[in-house]
This record gives structure tokens, sequence and C-alpha cells, in this order.
């Protein structure tokens, strides 16, 4: 075997690659745009139609607008499959494929967000697919160098990234998996 198929970098990819191919990508299978905008409470942050938000913040630059508040309120509103992935789109992926492996700048402020599930998931495939190869192209010796100020802890070296982007990734997907449960078990009546 090559140092690469036996190094931490490969490692690293697989943990989130046998999430996401293994448990993940197929539970998010036929989300449906009323998951996608559902919410079991009321006043929940969503993504919605430019112009419809009463959240104190509306970010993005397209016909949608994600809901924030800074700072944010305690405790934390819920938010919906929509605002999650939002959140792991831009602010997970987007913006840190844009820091650190040369793709278009992105924020949670300049962003079009998906007003449909299937554009949400589209994008979500997207930024995985960079963020992978992103991860990739480091290399071994890629991992040790710090992230720099591009990050709010620029001492931490990319591996430090990397696992934090897959914590992040593995826990907010796996909210959404959640939240289609309690949809099908309770909005769509099946038990």
């Amino acid at each position: 075997m090559s140092t690469e198929e036996l190094g931490w970098n490969r490692t690293l990819r697989e943990q989130l690659e046998f999430h996401w191919k293994h448990q993940l990508r197929a539970r998010l299978d036929g989300l449906t745009d009323e998951e996608y905008l559902w919410s079991p409470v009321s006043d929940a942050w969503s993504v919605r139609p430019r112009g419809s938000s009463t959240a104190p913040v509306q970010f993005g630059d397209g016909d949608f607008t994600m809901d924030y508040a800074s700072p944010p309120p305690s405790p934390a509103p819920f938010t919906t499959i929509a605002w999650r992935l939002g959140h792991v789109i831009v602010g997970v992926l987007a913006a840190r494929n844009a820091s650190h492996f040369g793709a278009p700048p992105a924020s949670h402020k300049t962003w079009a967000y998906a007003g449909s599930a299937a554009t949400a998931l589209d994008q979500l495939g997207t930024q995985l697919d960079v963020w992978l190869a992103g991860v990739r192209g480091l290399g071994e010796a890629g991992l040790l160098v710090p992230v720099g100020a591009k990050e709010p802890f620029p001492e931490l070296t990319m591996a430090d990234l990397v696992l934090h982007i897959h914590r992040e990734l593995i826990h907010h997907l796996s909210e959404v998996c959640l939240l289609r449960d309690l949809y099908l078990h309770t909005r769509a009546g099946t038990v």
C-alpha cells in the first residue's frame, strides 16, 4: 500500500465519506419541500421567501433568505431542516471551501439560499464534493499547516479544522434525519 492509502488524510476523509455514503445520504433521499420547510413549533427559524421573515436579520442574496439574529437569542430558536441545511451548506462548507480551497467567495450574507429541498441537496452535494477534494489535496503535510487568520483560532492546524467540520456535518445532518423522523411519525401520521 502507498503512504496515501495508510495516511491520516485518508482516515480523516473516510470518517465523513463512510458516514455520508452509508448513513446520511440515503436518509436524505426523497426529502420533500414540505418536510424541508416544516416546523413542529411556532416562531422557528427557517429559509423563507425574501421579505416574508420576521426574524431580526435575514441573510441571503437571492429569492430566499435565512432567519438570524445577532447576537442570537437565548435560548436559541428551533430551526427547520431548511435552516439547518443552509447553515451546513454555507457556514460549515462553502465558506471554508472559499477560504481554504479556492472556491468562489461564500458567506451567509451573500448566499442564494435554496427554496426547495432538491436545490438544497444539490448545493450540499456540490459543497461536500469540493470539501473532500480540498482535504484530499492537502495530503499529509497540509494537515499540519496552521489554518491562519481565516479561522477564529488561527494557530490550529488544518487537521483540527477537518475534524471540526466533520463533527459539525455529522452533528447537524443527524439532526436533519431526526427531524425527518419526527415529521414522518407526527405530521405524516405514520407510526
